[in-house]
């Protein structure tokens, strides 16, 4: 039987907070012609505007969401107002759940069958073609690569268990799918791009850094765009961000040393150690396959879900769910994308611990990954190990080490008192300053937080109060 959550992780996985409103509207027992749980599953029927109720039901294993309303909200208000009821032990526990609840669970347990074989042919298949896929690469001036690429939407229910999901994350991997003279001719073109990238950047440290305008830097990463690196586009696309912050210089000085690291790096590639030139190449931004880094070796643990945190990246939504195992140490970040106004990945939830198998995607230091199966489900394991200030600083400097372009580390550190501008003596973010909540839980003792560590400062995620999670 799954462990209850609190009425704060569930109001964790509203889409909004206009969801959140409306799900505590439809939260009260009378609004539920039939309710019920198996232990596993919720299932009930919610009185709606027209003469049939909407069924709504959720697999609380992985968990996933399913509901006969009209709603692009994901999870919708009646599935979340059933979690509500149930967080607060409203809903009766039953021997069985109705036909169309078991219905849709055979058929998301075929489907999570089909795709489990679809990895181990997969992993099969890299297996036997190893070597002559390195020999391959090796015969290739630029070796492996890695890039997006957008998969597709499902609004029915939660991803399954290959870690897909509702807009679904761009992927990265090896890339070996390209042939050597498609990739010699890309390598050309993005050698050009980034050598035209390098002069640039010379000139602007001579010229000083007052002199860039907003209308430069977007002219520069169309034309990288052009030369086919979209990663490095991108790093060049947000300095007009930077150059809005306060302490400007320092930060764009700092940006345009690791983009002019990058352009280096992509040029020596080949003298780097194989894991640092798949990092080179990732961040670059070659074109790879989702289905190469599923079909990696998997790393079993019990993975805490320490947080997750939003973001508007143009006309996308970013979602980063952080996770770390609770054998292993390991930290990892599932990314999910969906366009504004779609639904993402809800399959993870703060605070809880999945029993699971990850892979990771390529580099020095390997932090992105995808779920690529679910086991048993993991009964609450209370407070997340941590670690104290000076050890998380510690893991943090060694990722730096293998892997400078690093932006963000998950971390929890135990033993640690919140003020109004750091956590246990390490800054935090300008704009996570006064985490009036966080000082509100602690009360002014130690307590464990999980936070993302980025080089503004810390971003506290979930806080630990008497062993019940805290969403921040």
């Amino acid at each position: 039987m799954t462990e209850r959550w609190s009425r704060d992780q569930v109001l964790a996985l509203a889409p909004d907070a206009s969801s959140q409103k409306a799900a505590q509207g439809v939260a009260t027992a009378g609004k539920w012609a039939l309710r019920g749980t198996t232990g596993t599953v919720l299932y009930g029927e919610c009185k709606g505007s027209g003469a049939k109720p909407y069924l709504a039901a959720v697999d609380l294993t992985e968990p996933a969401y399913r509901c006969s309303c009209p709603s692009r909200k994901f999870p919708c208000k009646h599935a979340l107002g059933l979690l509500l009821l149930w967080s607060a032990d409203g809903v009766p526990e039953q021997p069985a759940a109705p036909q169309w609840v078991t219905e849709w669970l055979d058929d998301r347990a075929e489907r999570a069958a089909k795709s489990a074989a679809r990895i181990e042919a997969a992993r099969l298949d890299a297996a036997r073609s190893g070597p002559a896929r390195a020999e391959a690469a090796a015969a290739t001036a630029g070796g492996a690569g890695s890039g997006v690429g957008v998969g597709g939407t499902h609004l029915d229910s939660a991803p399954g268990a290959v870690g897909s999901s509702p807009g679904a994350a761009p992927a990265l991997a090896t890339g070996t799918s390209l042939g050597g003279r498609a990739e010699s001719v890309r390598h050309q073109r993005v050698a050009a791009g980034l050598a035209e990238l390098e002069r640039w950047l010379a000139d602007q440290v001579r010229q000083g850094l007052a002199g860039a305008q907003e209308h430069d830097w977007d002219g520069l990463a169309k034309r990288l765009i052009d030369a086919q690196a979209p990663g490095v586009a991108g790093l060049v696309s947000r300095l007009a961000r930077v150059r809005a912050e306060e302490g400007w210089p320092g930060r764009l000085l700092e940006e345009y040393a690791l983009v002019n690291l990058l352009a280096i790096a992509y040029r020596r590639r080949a003298a780097l150690p194989d894991a640092l030139a798949q990092t080179v190449l990732i961040r670059v931004g070659f074109p790879v396959t989702r289905e190469e880094v599923l079909a990696g070796p998997p790393v079993r643990d019990h993975w805490d879900v320490l947080g997750r945190r939003d973001e508007v990246q143009d006309r996308l939504t970013a979602r980063r769910v952080w996770l770390r195992g609770r054998r292993t140490g390991r930290p990892a970040l599932v990314l999910s994308f969906a366009p504004q106004g779609q639904p993402l990945d809800a399959s993870l939830v703060t605070g809880t611990t999945i029993d699971a198998d990850l892979t990771y995607y390529p580099g020095a230091a390997p932090l992105r990954a995808l779920v690529a199966a679910r086991h048993d489900t993991v009964a609450s394991a209370g407070v997340p190990p941590g670690k104290s200030p000076d050890e998380a600083l510690d893991e943090v400097a060694g990722a730096l080490a293998e892997d400078p372009w690093t932006e963000s580390w998950p971390l929890v550190l135990t033993g640690v008192v919140p003020g109004r501008t750091s956590l246990g003596g390490l800054p935090l973010h300008p704009r996570a300053h006064d985490p009036w909540r966080l000082i509100a839980v602690s009360g002014g003792h130690p307590v464990t937080v999980a936070a993302e560590w980025t080089p503004q400062g810390l971003r506290p995620l979930t806080a630990w109060d008497d062993e019940t999670a805290v969403i921040l």
